[in-house]
């Protein structure tokens, strides 16, 4: 069910959500702040929680934030669980948030690099639902062998950790899955947004775009870096998690280089090393978005964006943008 119902802008994800539009603010470290999460949702979207981006950077208590949006609002959020093991202590508290969400009435949950099956297990018996993010077929297959109800289709035009396909490539890759599926990357417009809609996705999953609102809590300097770019300003660095990520091209990027060292190359081919290594990338880019994601002078210039950046040319309130694509997918489906 992915198409809308008649005179409706309903699809499997809406359905599946309990929201109103087919548009999810995606989680981002470090932008996912806890007013963007809200005005989001407020506004008929899916606005997701980043545990770590709102208890890290932004300082806050997991449950006493989500308590906090729910005073802003009573529609619907989400929330995202990194999955991946990188360690028992690590692993140890995304159960926990994950058990806080429930217990504070999250009911939609997406899943990031790893199996979801534990996730699953967990929220099922609430009536809990299960997207997970891939970036091809193979993924996609251990996702839901794990339990996924759908897949965040994540293209080669996201920010983060982006595929290597196009959003075409991806959707005719995936679409015999038979389950919902959702467009990650390269929106940063309405045009976009409906050009991808009209492929079959249930719903878009944007980053980028939120990151320059008036409600994200990221530094001025961010967001005019993502305004003035264009997509041929995005690279894939390998020195943030030591898989590629993109992030926008700027002095101190180039200067810093995108490519790890020798030492690192090596232990990143290594069964063993490649966990640690890419734990201290981790670990290491952790503190560094965090710093810079928040510095209003802008000297470390380490931002995190994706190729929709060229479909994105103001700062704007969250609320704008969400009520604006709901307009353009209502003239789409000629919806009165």
């Amino acid at each position: 069910m992915n198409k809308p119902l008649k005179n409706s802008l309903e699809t499997a994800f809406t359905h599946d959500s309990h929201v109103e539009i087919p548009l999810i603010c995606g989680p981002m470290y470090p932008c996912s702040n806890l007013e963007l999460v809200a005005a989001v949702s407020k506004a008929g979207a899916l606005g997701v929680v980043q545990p770590v981006s709102l208890t890290f950077v932004h300082k806050q208590d997991f449950r006493q934030a989500l308590r906090d949006i729910k005073s802003i609002t009573d529609k619907p959020i989400g929330m995202n669980a990194l999955i991946e093991k990188s360690s028992r202590r690590y692993h140890d508290k995304m159960v926990a948030w994950v058990d806080i969400a429930l217990e504070e009435g999250v009911r939609f949950f997406i899943t990031s690099l790893g199996n979801p099956k534990w996730v699953v297990d967990a929220v099922s018996p609430h009536g809990g639902v299960v997207y997970h993010d891939v970036t091809e077929r193979k993924w996609a297959e251990k996702g839901l062998a794990g339990g996924a109800q759908g897949l965040i289709a994540v293209n080669n035009h996201a920010g983060g950790h982006a595929g290597a396909k196009t959003k075409e490539q991806l959707f005719e890759e995936l679409a015999d899955l038979d389950v919902p599926l959702v467009c990650a990357g390269g929106i940063g417009n309405e045009a976009q947004y409906v050009e991808a809609m009209k492929l079959g996705y249930a719903a878009c999953q944007l980053g980028t775009r939120f990151i320059a609102t008036k409600e994200c809590n990221s530094s001025l300097p961010y967001k005019e870096a993502i305004v003035s770019a264009d997509a041929d300003d995005i690279v894939l660095s390998e020195k943030i998690t030591g898989i590629p990520v993109s992030i926008i091209n700027t002095g101190y990027i180039k200067n810093q280089g995108v490519k790890p060292g020798r030492i690192a190359r090596f232990l990143l081919k290594h069964p063993r090393g490649k966990h640690w290594m890419r734990l201290f990338y981790t670990l290491k880019s952790a503190f560094q978005l965090r710093k810079a994601s928040l510095d209003e002078q802008g000297e470390q210039q380490f931002w995190q964006a994706g190729k929709s950046v060229a479909g994105i040319r103001n700062i704007e309130s969250a609320g704008d943008i969400v009520a604006r694509f709901k307009k353009a997918l209502e003239s789409m489906y000629d919806i009165k």
